[in-house]
């Protein structure tokens, strides 16, 4: 389980940050590090396992026949990446303890982030894709927060909007593709899949499968054309920028090509699609970094190179291709991150990014020039820094690559972006910390305090380490990382520093000398780029969501035009449509089973459920009458349930029924009592002809379906009900042990959906409690006259006397359901009737006096006690609400059954309460509203002195 701990730990500590930052900044970031730290070294608890080749799994069964596991496992790869994410995720949080402004919100930002964190090693961990498909979502949409987080800066809005709008389009495609792949393979987990390599790739399905996966980490590792949602998400603060271009966010994407090599990569489409695609990307990159004179945009497009880089070596589908790749994600993730941790203190410091207006801080920030000198010659590929490592294995793979037969092509291009690399990482050094010293600074520039730049101190010496000792300080890293990528043996390779005069090292002299000699004639060669057209990918992207914006309202006002008719209309005529389809293109034979005789007593219940039926659509604008007839129609399937032997249903329907009528006839109140007539429907007799023969069609469908049900013989899910509703859940009444037990789950939902409707219902009707619409609310004239005496004395004597009566019955109700008709949602319904007469006998400010419950913790109470039920039985190794039971003995009481589902009732219970008295509370606040004047009177209203006591108002 400490596999699920690595991952929840982050959630988990996301609800702190915004409570402890009331206790003060470092009490804020201490808490945040805490929970990180403590993850972290739950990880590296599993390195020594890890080291030895195994894996570790963990997880639990949640629907395993629709293949919904919450498995993950922990391998060389995963172990990796989640050292990544945890490892520069405690610096990160260190760095940005010192870096964010006091009146930066740093309790939100620290949330966000290990709500991010979260997602990244839920990703990394899963087994299970569906599963690693919602931990994905996760990271675009916390992403979005981080990106956005200053709100103020309409830059910074624009960076969330279209980092979530590429990358969440990417994740949709990957959805796809992902569920294609796990019915090629006939699992949705990982360790399986990874095992039917020659399957997948033999399907006629692999291609899509591939394209749809690649989407999305294409979009996620910013790969060309997608690329330029990167740089503008580098309005984020700079902790955030760090964290997403070294070990998280944009590693995404290359984690699961990673990931999925074993069984995707070998083929001519990986070949040419990743490849391509990198080597393409990586070039772009390098030569839009190259002329940017923002040090986080220069570092943007640098990351996008960089990222192509590992695409590329990923996309050649060869074991050691996969080895350069792997030490590469090691070796970027410490200079980049330590780069832009660098940028921010110089923005910090210096109060600007712009290289133009920057130059010879050497002499004035010396520890942060020499942080910054090594990362970004690392950065550059030079020895003896581990950037050179790498960047000599990608060189030597690409002059061992031909691409459509040529064998100069992808060494050519690759050397080109390595010249690139050389030239802006160069002018990162030479441009920002060397020259003159300046005397127009926006701000006098210093060395930070300890705790900015302690954190990039930290990378750096990893980057000198790993670069002097590779084979000792990496190179066990490296290869269980990389077998677990290629998912078998090693080729044969050693990391070091020298490995003697061969093509690579002759291509990056090449490489260096070129960049030198760019970097030495930049006005010139800045010239020439400026000349050349240059496509603004933020324009393009401006227009295409425009378009897209565009269609989508003509298609909107097209179809949604106000009318509720018309949306039915639609909904019925496409469900009748599909149903008869599916009747008409499959066989089907008369029914064998035996009609029995219509009874006169159903014969009349059928004959006045039509007549109902036909009142309320003659009579539908007169909205009290036809509220009266629907009420009566749903009495008679009152009827009809007790005719059909289901007293609990019976007992449901009577009791939503009256419920109901009395919400609506409070609601119609506010309401004209009559609808008025039209001019479009008067002038459009189609469309009741339309509606008109749409209903009879599809009444008649309904009709023929039950029909077809009924004639025919067939196996019932309800016999498995009947016979283990004892044995199972411990209780007689069937229906009731469904409820909470068999089908808990589907209750609890609802009872959710209930709490959240009436917490709506709330906020719609509370605003008509201020402002203008109070206003206009209480100047309203009701449209019928009010009788004085608003609480006759002996409605008000009844209600009192039947409250207990009624409480009594609820009770009576709520225990005896499970074993006979009734339970919690009957008995939440009875005890609702019986307060809502109190209000409206008595009146809401007698009765809000007497009652004094707050609802909304009442709603909240009942899903909470509801959870905690289900809860209760999975610490038990049982599934989600499984109920337990037992008999009892006692003197004097006998013997007597206790069942947990008790519990989950009285969830049900206080929320279905709550939820009701919620709504009329809200109803009655208005009708107060509205009542605190004269109303109207007429010649038969008596005299004003008889009206009603000062208690009553």
């Amino acid at each position: 389980m400490s596999l699920v701990l690595i991952v929840l730990l982050p959630f988990v500590g996301a609800l702190l940050p915004a409570l402890m930052i009331r206790a003060g900044r470092n009490a804020c970031a201490t808490s945040t590090f805490t929970f990180t730290l403590l993850a972290f070294a739950l990880l590296l608890s599993h390195a020594p396992a890890v080291f030895r080749g195994e894996v570790v799994q963990a997880g639990w069964d949640w629907l395993p026949a629709l293949g919904l596991n919450a498995n993950f496992f922990l391998d060389g790869l995963g172990f990796f990446f989640a050292g990544l994410i945890l490892g520069i995720g405690l610096l990160i949080i260190v760095y940005a303890r010192f870096y964010l402004a006091k009146d930066d919100p740093m309790g939100s930002f620290y949330t966000y982030l290990l709500l991010f964190q979260g997602a990244m090693v839920g990703i990394v961990l899963s087994d299970n894709i569906l599963l690693l498909l919602v931990f994905w979502e996760l990271t675009s949409l916390s992403s979005f927060l981080l990106i956005g987080y200053w709100k103020h800066l309409p830059e910074g809005r624009q960076g969330a909007r279209m980092a979530l709008a590429v990358t969440g389009a990417g994740g949709l495609a990957m959805i796809a593709g992902m569920l294609i792949l796990g019915d090629i393979a006939g699992s949705y987990n990982l360790t399986d899949i990874l095992q039917h390599k020659d399957a997948i790739q033999a399907s006629p399905l692999y291609l899509p499968a591939l394209l749809l996966i690649l989407a999305g980490c294409f979009t996620k590792s910013a790969q060309f054309p997608f690329h330029f949602w990167l740089p503008h998400a580098m309005a984020a603060p700079t902790p955030v920028s760090a964290y997403l271009h070294s070990a998280t966010m944009v590693k995404a994407g290359l984690f699961l090509m990673a990931r999925m090599w074993p069984v995707l990569a070998g083929t001519v489409e990986w070949f040419y699609i990743v490849a391509t695609t990198g080597l393409i990307t990586m070039l772009v990159g390098a030569v839009i970094a190259l002329f940017k004179d923002d040090l986080k945009g220069l570092l943007a497009f640098s990351t996008v190179s960089h990222l192509g880089l590992v695409t590329m070596l990923l996309g050649f589908g060869t074991p050691m291709a996969a080895v350069a790749a792997v030490f590469h994600i090691l070796n970027h993730a410490t200079f980049k991150a330590a780069l832009f941790m660098n940028a921010g203190i110089i923005d910090h410091e210096a109060g600007t990014r712009d290289i133009k207006r920057l130059g010879g801080l050497l002499h004035l920030m010396p520890v942060t020039a020499t942080l910054a000198m090594v990362a970004a010659a690392s950065m550059a590929g030079l020895p003896p820094l581990n950037g050179f490592l790498s960047k000599e294995m990608m060189l030597h793979e690409a002059a061992a690559t031909a691409w459509l037969g040529n064998g100069w092509v992808v060494p050519a291009l690759a050397t080109l972006a390595a010249c690139f690399s050389v030239a802006y990482s160069l002018r990162y050094i030479v441009h920002v910390f060397f020259g003159a010293k300046r005397s127009d600074y926006p701000h006098t520039p210093h060395d930070p305090p300890a705790g900015l730049w302690l954190p990039p101190a930290l990378l750096v010496v990893l980057v000198v380490l790993i670069g002097l000792l590779p084979a000792t300080v990496a190179g066990p890293l490296v290869a269980v990382v990389a077998q677990a990528v290629i998912g078998g043996a090693l080729p044969d390779y050693h990391l070091a520093l020298w490995h003697g005069v061969n093509i690579a090292l002759a291509l990056s002299v090449v490489a260096v000398v070129v960049g030198l000699g760019a970097l030495r004639a930049y006005p010139r060669v800045r010239a020439v780029w400026r000349a050349g057209p240059h496509p603004e990918a933020k324009a393009m992207f401006d227009a295409v969501m425009a378009a897209a914006l565009a269609l989508a309202q003509r298609v909107t006002h097209g179809l949604h035009n106000g009318s509720l008719q018309r949306y039915l209309a639609f909904a019925i005529g496409a469900m009748t449509l599909a149903g008869f389809a599916t009747f008409i293109g499959a066989s089907h034979e008369a029914g064998t089973r035996e009609l029995l005789p219509a009874e006169p007593v159903a014969v009349v219940a059928w004959l006045l459920l039509l007549g109902g039926c036909v009142l309320t659509v003659m009579f539908f604008r007169q909205r009290l009458l036809s509220v009266l007839v629907v009420g009566t129609v749903g009495l008679i399937v009152c009827v009809a349930f007790i005719y059909l032997s289901a007293p609990d249903l019976a007992l449901t329907q009577i009791s939503v029924e009256v419920t109901t009528v009395i919400l609506i006839l409070l609601a119609l109140y506010f309401l004209p009592k009559a609808s008025p007539l039209s001019s479009t429907v008067s002038a459009d007799p189609l469309r009741h002809l339309r509606d008109g023969v749409l209903a009879l069609i599809a009444g008649g469908g309904m009709g023929l379906v039950s029909w077809a049900m009924l004639t025919r013989d067939g196996s019932s899910l309800s016999t498995y009900y009947l016979e283990n509703s004892v044995s199972g859940g411990g209780g007689t009444n069937v229906v009731n042990v469904i409820l909470v037990d068999f089908r808990g789950f589907d209750t609890f939902g609802e009872i959710i959906v209930l709490g959240i409707a009436a917490l709506a219902i709330y906020a719609l009707l509370d605003g008509a409690l201020h402002g203008r619409v109070a206003r206009r609310l209480s100047a309203w004239t009701p449209d019928l006259p009010v009788s004085v005496d608003r609480h006759p004395i002996i409605m008000v004597v009844a209600t009192r006397v039947m409250l207990p009566l009624a409480l009594l019955v609820g009770a009576y109700i709520f225990l005896r359901g499970h074993n006979q008709p009734g339970g919690g949602f009957i008995a939440a319904l009875v005890v609702s009737i019986a307060l809502i007469m109190q209000y409206m006998a008595s009146g809401f400010g007698w009765a809000a006096q007497r009652v004094r419950v707050n609802y909304h913790a009442m709603i909240g109470a009942g899903v909470l006690i509801a959870a905690g039920t289900g809860i209760a039985s999975m610490v038990l190794d049982r599934p989600f609400l499984t109920s337990a039971f037992d008999h009892f003995h006692l003197p004097l009481v006998g013997e007597f059954e206790l069942a947990s589902a008790m519990a989950f009732d009285t969830g049900v219970f206080l929320t279905v309460v709550g939820a009701v008295m919620l709504a009329l509370a809200n109803l009655s606040r208005m009708g107060r509203l509205t009542g605190q004047r004269p109303v109207n009177r007429t010649a038969m209203d008596v005299d004003p002195s008889m009206g009603m006591s000062k208690e009553h108002n």
